[in-house]
């Protein structure tokens, strides 16, 4: 069940694991099956309170790895039943620490779980000591892999350089995005690939460059070549996600689309023709058969 107010959460004492858990990542996954552990051994249900958007996606301008629907998905795989996601707005941003704690409060919370460097209220100036005066707090130390802590920033860091076989490592799962798609200038048809065009929040971290992924949707599913970036052999300024979809012939247009990044290929370039354009798509698509053994 999803709630965007604490009135509406079901009364009753529980376990509240705090937090952005953008990308729900193997380090937001190890502290909810603590929490969720321990919720067991309680006989209480655990509660995820959690932020739409990410808070530094707000106070930061940063993009996000999941929207809440996203989010909401990958908690209930996790095994979260209960999800209090708030609106993390100027006037949230504000609130003193106090009054977060009046949340829990109000939640019942009868454990409460946080990863070390959570803090929270106006200014960051709450931290894991204060909410032990509402419920006792297991603050859940940051896993770590590859010598570095998995992290939320990490993740956002390797795709924008596309290193998306990286990311996969510390989400647990392939980085994923969908979209609607919607009409383009129908260039890939010109070339003999007809791609995709899928509309995507322009927060959302798409990782540059062109990439052998998985497609589906009320379609089926498929292998593919999807390419992000701004199209500079034509000049283009703007950010495009386009998918071409092995094997498929029909319209898409007003479908959902989900892609799953699975392997970089090659960074966007600009190229002298659009012959020569179309020459390395066909390479691209040879690539992406060859890694997909299609």
């Amino acid at each position: 069940m999803l709630f965007s107010e604490v009135a509406d959460v079901p009364k009753g004492p529980k376990v509240v694991a705090v937090g952005s858990f953008d990308g729900v990542h193997l380090g937001h996954q190890y502290l909810l099956r603590q929490a969720l552990a321990e919720a067991k051994t309680l006989k209480e249900p655990l509660l995820v309170y959690t932020f739409d958007p990410p808070t530094k996606v707000f106070t930061r301008g940063e993009g996000f790895l999941m929207d809440l629907q996203e989010k909401v998905e990958a908690l209930r795989g996790v095994g979260v039943e209960l999800i209090l996601a708030v609106p993390f707005n100027e006037e949230f941003a504000r609130r003193p620490p106090e009054a977060f704690l009046e949340d829990l409060r109000a939640l019942q919370a009868s454990r409460i779980y946080v990863g070390e460097d959570f803090r929270f209220g106006r200014g960051r100036a709450g931290g894991p000591e204060a909410l032990e005066r509402v419920a006792p707090t297991r603050v859940v130390p940051l896993l770590s892999l590859g010598g570095e802590p998995v992290k939320s920033s990490r993740i956002r860091a390797l795709l924008q350089e596309g290193r998306v076989e990286e990311a996969r490592h510390l989400l647990g799962r392939p980085y994923g995005a969908y979209g609607v798609v919607v009409e383009g200038d129908h260039l890939g048809r010109r070339l003999g690939f007809p791609t995709a065009n899928l509309a995507v929040h322009p927060l959302k971290v798409l990782p540059p460059g062109v990439y052998a992924v998985e497609a589906e949707g009320a379609f089926g599913r498929y292998k593919g070549v999807a390419n992000v970036g701004t199209r500079p052999t034509l000049g283009g300024e703007e950010r495009r996600f386009e998918v071409h979809l092995l094997g498929f012939a029909g319209e898409l247009y007003g479908e959902e689309v989900r892609v799953r990044f699975l392997k970089r290929l090659r960074e966007e370039r600009r190229f002298p023709s659009l012959e020569a354009l179309k020459a390395q798509i066909a390479q691209d698509v040879e690539a992406a058969r060859a890694y997909f053994g299609v």
